[in-house]
């Protein structure tokens, strides 16, 4: 039977792109959809803190999905790393955060990596994870953050084509990096708005998230 892959959203605009990248990235597989998108909105008010009930909340969701018959599972908001953690200690079957493979591939473009947000818990988690992962590869990377303000309020208000200009606009300021890393699965579409000279080093999550979970269920 094709592999059933659970995507566990905490903010209901990464459900399209999520979607869209197991499309063309894995279409034998069977995907289900876990949305709260009150987790996003909670873990604003606690100014990006992960607290205990946070994270007791991600293993309910980790664990349900489990209960359906999860092969995978792939978290695709990247404010919380911390909690993604222990889901993946928490159950016997790979569990993606949704950056790892950006992460990664960023690492490899070079030294100079910009991180891009337009929520802006996210920073603090991706800061955290880009380092531990150089610290493990003997890489002292230097990182430049900026969250980009108005742009998940532009898409959360319908208005799509501002939330991609101002992204663009961000991308624009690291002109010097190696990688610019869009860290959100809702970013991706912005890319759609650069020249290709700048596509050349931005990098968007969602297509490298699946194949990379995909690597790791059919055990490549």
């Amino acid at each position: 039977m094709n592999p059933r892959i659970v995507l566990i959203h905490a903010l209901r605009e990464s459900v399209p792109p999520a979607m869209a990248a197991m499309a063309q990235g894995w279409p034998e597989a069977q995907v289900a959809n876990l949305l709260d998108d009150s987790l996003s909105a909670d873990l604003a008010a606690r100014h990006g803190v992960i607290e205990d009930s946070i994270v007791a909340r991600f293993l309910s969701l980790g664990r349900y999905a489990r209960s359906t018959g999860a092969d995978g599972i792939l978290f695709t908001c990247s404010a919380f790393g911390s909690a993604i953690e222990a889901v993946k200690a928490d159950l016997r079957l790979p569990v993606l955060k949704p950056n790892e493979a950006g992460l990664e591939a960023a690492l490899g473009a070079g030294r100079r990596i910009a991180l891009l947000a337009t929520f802006a818990s996210t920073i603090p988690s991706m800061t955290h994870e880009l380092e531990t992962l150089a610290r493990a590869r003997g890489i002292v990377p230097t990182i430049m953050t900026r969250v980009v303000d108005g742009a998940l309020a532009a898409l959360q208000g319908g208005d799509a084509a501002r939330h991609d200009a101002l992204i663009a606009e961000a991308v624009r300021v690291f002109a010097s990096a190696d990688a610019v890393l869009l860290t959100q699965f809702s970013m991706a579409r912005a890319a759609s708005a650069l020249s290709e000279a700048e596509r050349a080093r931005v990098l968007t999550t969602p297509g490298s998230a699946v194949a990379k979970l995909r690597r790791l269920v059919e055990g490549v």
